[in-house]
């Protein structure tokens, strides 16, 4: 469909009302996740978005989304994130970070706050649904990472 043959009506842009939200989508103990912006919802076809939700001071199990990449979004409360072979890297996100999860990444994420649901928005960059719930062993004291990169070089 060309833009000069789009009926922009119904074509154009989608809103999904948070109370139109779908429960029924692969979920990982620990967690709620409800999907938004799918191919039934709004027709999109490379993008799926959705929130999470994390009870306080609760841990979600072990999991991976195959080939997909994610982005978390963090809303409200504090998120930390173990990742690795047996969960053994960890560390922080707060109100406005965003979490990048590569493809087979096994990770786990946990409410690090015992009074406030961390809220957040999550982003794939496809419409296949999915979620390797995974059984690790992990590790008791995880090593603390401090994300860096080229453009934010750490703390001196």
């Amino acid at each position: 469909m060309t833009n000069k043959t789009m009926d922009w009506k119904s074509g154009g842009v989608r809103i999904v009302r948070h109370d139109q939200l779908d429960s029924n989508t692969p979920q990982t103990p620990g967690m709620q996740r409800m999907a938004a912006i799918t191919a039934a919802s709004a027709d999109a076809q490379k993008i799926w978005a959705g929130t999470v939700a994390i009870h306080p001071a609760a841990k979600t199990g072990a999991h991976h989304h195959g080939e997909l990449e994610s982005i978390i979004y963090v809303v409200s409360g504090k998120a930390r994130m173990r990742w690795g072979e047996q969960l053994e890297f960890t560390a922080e996100a707060g109100p406005g970070d965003f979490i990048f999860v590569p493809p087979f990444v096994p990770h786990q994420e946990i409410n690090a706050s015992s009074e406030e649901t961390l809220q957040c928005v999550l982003v794939r960059n496809d419409q296949d649904p999915i979620v390797v719930n995974l059984e690790i062993d992990a590790v008791e004291d995880p090593e603390e990472i401090h994300w860096t990169d080229p453009h934010h070089p750490p703390d001196q």
